[in-house]
């Protein structure tokens, strides 16, 4: 049946969008040292853009330290700069060997924007959700026209998009809520 094909299609997408979310969310600071913050800097590494995560470990050996060792010398300096260029707002120590970050705590009014910033950030994937609804709803309107699917199928599809919807704006909420404690708390 072709419209189980564009609820599972609109279902992939969707849950791509919540994933997308996730991920965000991992490098968005907290106050609290964690890999994520840096693993998704790109370095210029011999003249080509490369992961961070590919040219040096990262570890936190404290709560408030991440500490970067490259695996090549020459990587020092690029790692360096990327974190510089970065709007992470911490400066790096870099001592010929390593760089650490030390995460200093954070303002309660910086608390609060990074909490405003995620939320905005759900807002802009709850839109991207719905956008993917809509064009299912578009997809499906012009099968029934076609004649490929029926009145009540159409009526039992439009039931099921938005379930599958209501389903993935909840799974944005709790990463929402999750987050949001995350960094209010001191």
């Amino acid at each position: 049946m072709p419209t189980d094909d564009i609820i599972l299609e609109a279902d992939d997408k969707m849950d791509k969008a919540v994933a997308v979310l996730a991920e965000e969310f991992k490098g968005l600071r907290t106050g609290r040292a964690t890999p994520a913050l840096v693993d998704h800097f790109t370095v210029e590494y011999y003249g080509a853009p490369t992961p961070i995560k590919q040219v040096a470990s990262i570890s936190c050996p404290d709560a408030r330290l991440i500490v970067i060792k490259p695996y090549d010398a020459a990587a020092l300096q690029p790692i360096e700069k990327a974190i510089q260029k970065s709007n992470l707002g911490i400066n790096p120590q870099n001592d010929g060997k390593m760089i650490r970050l030390a995460i200093p705590p954070l303002s309660e009014e910086r608390r609060k924007q990074l909490a405003k910033m995620a939320k905005d950030s759900v807002e802009k994937a709850k839109v991207a959700i719905r956008n993917i609804r809509r064009d299912a709803m578009k997809q499906a309107e012009e099968e029934e026209k076609k004649g490929i699917m029926t009145e009540d199928d159409l009526t039992r599809f439009k039931d099921e998009i938005q379930k599958s919807i209501t389903d993935h704006e909840k799974k944005m909420d709790e990463i929402l809520e999750k987050k949001t404690k995350e960094i209010m708390e001191v």
